[in-house]
């Protein structure tokens, strides 16, 4: 298979319509064992280069700064204009006062770690991780409009500030006022079990002219089909070891949903996992989900989502199966 590519927003640029996160790579988990290392690292991101994916997601923080060395060390093999890269910044990666949020001393110190670790003189995107109230808006605003006046950068976004539009419109309307590149990427947590940003949120993106850059496709595992209603979760799985997880999302509207999503696995002869991915890549709102993977095997099944092709009714099935969409 080759994955298509789609606008990012309507930035002009090209990406894949599956992005591939790497938050997992240098993680280290509760054993203290390394998730990702560099070799499958390595491995992951030439099997979704191989499959024509273009579009990688990291962060500074992504094993403290591993995932991008990883992805630089990768990069020096290939040709950097192949690929968009997208980072963000915004928790601490050092234990200094001024090592976290979006201040200018922080920005800037951190957009200049990003691009050595990555081995590049820009990248294509950069999101603020989160929202910093401790900061004005002019000032990161300001910041950021610079990194693409200068070359560090070509575009920006915002990740993870759902359900909270009003404070992107006053960003964009601040930056629009001053002449300052505005966000035109946002990367809000969306799937067909989460539903917070439909209505509002979404409603911004389309008025504002920002692609969608769903996280979390598949709800921490939820919509993969490992979970059974009325039976204990598998040990070992997130909700068996993570109670606020379980809680929120082993609850029987959510098993109504996931009814629902291996219904129409089975017509399609797909995973639960490929049809939630394909509700995202077949959504007109939305740009590109971001997948994450351990494995090579699991990488390759997730995008094989790219090639299910939903009927109308299927589609509509799928978004019809939650009844509240707030949650």
């Amino acid at each position: 298979m080759s994955l298509e590519t789609v606008p990012l927003g309507r930035t002009g640029t090209k990406v894949s319509e599956i992005a591939f996160g790497t938050w997992r790579f240098g993680r280290r988990n509760d054993a203290d064992e390394v998730e990702v290392d560099a070799n499958q690292a390595h491995e992951l991101l030439d099997a979704y280069a191989a499959a024509g994916g273009n579009f990688i997601d990291t962060a500074d923080m992504y094993g403290e700064g591993a995932s991008e060395t990883y992805i630089g060390e990768w990069l020096s093999t290939r040709d950097r204009e192949d690929f968009v890269i997208a980072s963000k910044i915004f928790w601490p990666t050092r234990d200094d006062p001024n090592g976290r949020g979006l201040s200018r001393k922080h920005l800037r110190r951190q957009i200049d770690r990003i691009l050595d670790r990555l081995g590049t003189d820009y990248i294509d995107l950069l999101y603020i991780h989160r929202w910093d109230d401790g900061t004005p808006v002019e000032e990161f605003m300001r910041t950021l409009d610079q990194f693409v006046r200068d070359g560090k950068v070509n575009y920006l976004g915002t990740s993870t500030l759902e359900p909270n539009a009003w404070k992107v419109v006053k960003a964009n309307e601040l930056a629009d006022k001053r002449g300052y590149e505005p966000f035109r990427i946002a990367q809000p947590r969306y799937n067909v079990v989460n539903r917070e940003v439909e209505g509002n949120y979404l409603d911004m993106c389309d008025d504002y002219d920002i692609g969608v850059v769903p996280w979390s496709p598949l709800a921490g595992g939820f919509l993969t089909g490992k979970y059974t209603r009325g039976e204990s979760p598998p040990p070992n799985s997130r909700a068996a070891t993570d109670q606020r997880f379980a809680d929120s999302y082993l609850t029987s509207a959510n098993f109504d949903v996931l009814d629902a999503v291996e219904a129409v696995a089975e017509e399609v002869d797909a995973t639960p996992a490929q049809v939630s991915l394909a509700w995202l890549v077949n959504h007109p709102q939305v740009t590109a989900p971001i997948i994450g993977a351990r494995t090579v095997s699991q990488l390759r099944e997730d995008l094989a989502a790219a090639t299910i092709d939903l009927s109308s009714e299927q589609f509509h099935r799928l978004s019809a199966a939650k009844r509240d969409h707030s949650v």
